[in-house]
């Protein structure tokens, strides 16, 4: 059986997670500038691949890693954020199986919960909280993305869901623009750090055995499948 054993994942104390994010944010005087320069480094430096701990990896490993999916790269913004005093906190829910598609397929997609848990991040800017989860891809990925779950006819897949046709990348605090928030099932709240919400009854994405081994062997390839879209101009089936 696995086991989660309950520790900090948002490690904001830890001396990369805290060194880096001073680094990013040394040149910037305001909240919103020292969040932007936090913003991009996660979603750019960051890139979107599927690490092999799923869900359970600490912020500072995701430095070390360079990638990371939506959940662990909202631990790290999360972490960052908690680094340099901006008052943050994460928000999960549960997404549509079909974000996963395309990248996911056979077995792998078969294996997958109809719904699993999904989370962004929420920031305290002059009073108000503000919902971010346009880091989610970086950049180049969720050009490619969203061009391709058009051409396939799709609004959801590829880690992309559209609503209205459209989904964005920007960092805007003042005008609410998702990347997967069209995908969004359900609510489960706000949590201070992902591990008290991994413990509990509401967390979905809990491997068991089978499926963690299923995962950590084609976890390569999915991630190989990720790398080639930006390359790719044909649909994948999702069966």
């Amino acid at each position: 059986m696995y086991v989660l054993q309950m520790e900090l994942l948002a490690d904001h104390a830890h001396p990369l997670v805290k060194d880096t994010a001073i680094r990013l944010t040394q040149a910037e005087t305001t909240l919103r500038g020292k969040l932007e320069q936090l913003f991009l480094f996660v979603r750019d430096d960051i890139q979107f691949a599927f690490p092999d701990g799923g869900d359970f990896v600490k912020a500072s490993d995701t430095i070390r890693l360079g990638y990371g999916q939506c959940n662990t790269k909202a631990t790290l913004l999360l972490a960052f954020c908690k680094a340099v005093g901006i008052p943050a906190r994460i928000h999960f829910s549960l997404i549509t199986k079909n974000i996963q598609r395309g990248f996911f397929t056979g077995i792998a997609y078969w294996l997958i919960p109809k719904e699993i848990s999904h989370s962004w991040i929420e920031v305290k800017v002059e009073g108000t909280w503000r919902r971010i989860d346009t880091f989610i891809n970086d950049l180049p990925l969720f050009t490619a993305a969203k061009a391709k779950i058009i051409r396939c006819g799709w609004s959801v897949g590829y880690s992309v869901a559209l609503k209205d046709g459209d989904a964005s990348a920007d960092f805007d605090l003042d005008h609410e623009a998702f990347q997967q928030m069209a995908a969004v099932t359900d609510d489960h709240g706000t949590w201070d750090d992902p591990s008290a919400y991994y413990e509990s009854a509401k967390y979905k994405n809990r491997p068991d055995g089978i499926r963690m081994w299923f995962y950590r062997h084609m976890i390569g390839g999915i991630n190989r499948r990720v790398e080639r879209l930006r390359h790719e101009n044909n649909c994948v089936s999702d069966t």
